[in-house]
């Protein structure tokens, strides 16, 4: 199938107009269809090793197809259909092919993070609801598009922020917006190092299972190299943001819902970093990243720093504090979090399974516990931290406008180029 993608300009994208893509033969709108009580929505999933696998195994009742560009990566998640819900279901190495299936209702994208835009705005044009792994996005601009392209098509989409549907997690955020810890003074926020084994190791020829033109995509065109892809793409910026992008997407997520700004963002960004000293990776080995609100909260990311903040998400406030990590939530006082809310108190949207909230959304067509729009917002907060740790500079942001302010090569960096033929729509 030819891409006809059109280039997405700067301009556009600060105006906040979609950057929607449209893939040939698609109408411009295919309307969702209506679902029975009891009907099954049938999911392709694009992606399906690692996390992809994970989120296979958790919607097995719903798999209609499978896509991957590793033919190896693809026959295992066939097997594993076949083995777990005892039928045979289609594979495709071209997600644009899986999107010709007009049973397919919907598609659950876990590509590596430079693909997650495109994918996820060609299934809204046909007529998809999405489900996309975090982080949302690999830039700023990117995430807008994804956000105009689910709105202009009424789709629902779903980001892969598996902490929004977890019981401490939103105890904690609806304890800090309750006041149970007072007026919040500062948010500490603990990341993990990188698990990149190194050594590094020279490029060589792809494998002949991978097609690895189709794997970079939109990306600068590169060597292979056997070290860059699959989990470790995570680790290099043409194609994602390191630690900050993939546990900070996760915890950064939460101090902006517990603050109450899935609609917003910081003001300014001040970070320090160290690299790994032979180069192994190119993302940052530690870092510490300031975001400033325009409240004069503060939230401090550290990275990676022995001895530093620990991980998960710490909540300071005039009368206590709160932390809260995956498995964990304690206070100081500790009947911060033993005393129930009121039931007039500040309650926020519970779920109980992401998966099931995004099934149930795409039934009922309300929007989902991580919409597209959040995914956003709390993306961007990642991408302005790598932005200040890649420029050594403090970031000024508008987060109104969703611009960078005063620094027009920090501005440009909102944005990346598409190699051809893959490029966003100029609206």
């Amino acid at each position: 199938m030819a891409d006809i993608h059109k280039s997405s300009s700067r301009r556009a994208f600060l105006q906040g107009v979609a950057g929607a893509s449209v893939l040939a033969g698609f109408p411009a709108i295919v309307p969702g269809r209506a679902f029975g009580a009891n009907e099954r929505v049938q999911v392709g999933f694009v992606g399906v090793k690692n996390q992809g696998t994970s989120n296979l195994k958790a919607l097995m009742k719903n798999a209609a197809a499978v896509c991957d560009v590793d033919k190896d990566v693809l026959a295992k998640a066939q097997a594993l259909v076949e083995k777990q819900a005892g039928r045979s279901v289609e594979g495709f190495s071209d997600y644009r092919k899986l999107l010709d299936r007009k049973d397919i209702d919907a598609v659950l994208v876990t590509t590596p993070d430079h693909w997650h835009a495109l994918i996820t705005i060609n299934a809204c044009e046909a007529g998809k609801d999405v489900y996309c792994e975090k982080p949302l996005s690999l830039t700023i601009a990117e995430g807008r598009a994804m956000v105009e392209a689910a709105r202009k098509h009424e789709r629902v989409v779903q980001t892969g922020s598996q902490q929004r549907s977890d019981d401490r997690f939103r105890l904690a955020c609806e304890l800090v917006r309750n006041g149970r810890i007072g007026k919040v003074k500062q948010v500490l926020v603990g990341l993990p190092g990188v698990n990149f084994a190194g050594p590094a190791v020279p490029d060589t020829a792809p494998p002949p299972e991978l097609d690895y033109d189709f794997w970079l995509g939109p990306a600068p065109k590169r060597a292979y190299n056997p070290k860059h892809v699959h989990y470790n793409f995570r680790f290099f910026w043409d194609y994602s943001g390191g630690q900050m992008t993939n546990f900070g997407a996760h915890h950064l997520d939460i101090a902006q819902w517990a603050l109450g700004r899935d609609e917003s963002g910081p003001s300014s960004i001040e970070a320090t970093a160290q690299f790994q000293k032979d180069g192994w990776y190119e993302v940052p080995e530690s870092s510490r990243v300031v975001f400033t609100y325009d409240d004069g909260i503060v939230i401090v990311c550290e990275q990676g720093i022995s001895g530093g903040t620990r991980q998960g998400v710490t909540f300071e406030g005039s009368e206590g504090t709160l932390y809260v990590t995956r498995g964990k939530i304690e206070s100081t006082p500790a009947d911060i979090v033993k005393q129930p809310l009121a039931a007039s108190g500040v309650h926020l949207y519970e779920s109980k399974n992401h998966h099931a909230n995004w099934l149930d959304c795409i039934k009922s067509r309300k929007k989902p516990i991580a919409d597209v729009a959040i995914g956003h917002r709390s993306a961007t907060v990642c991408h302005l931290g790598n932005i200040a740790v890649r420029t050594g500079r403090k970031i000024q942001w508008d987060p109104v406008k969703e611009q960078i302010v005063g620094d027009s090569e920090a501005a440009g960096m909102v944005k990346r180029p598409y190699r051809s033929p893959w490029r966003l729509e100029e609206a």
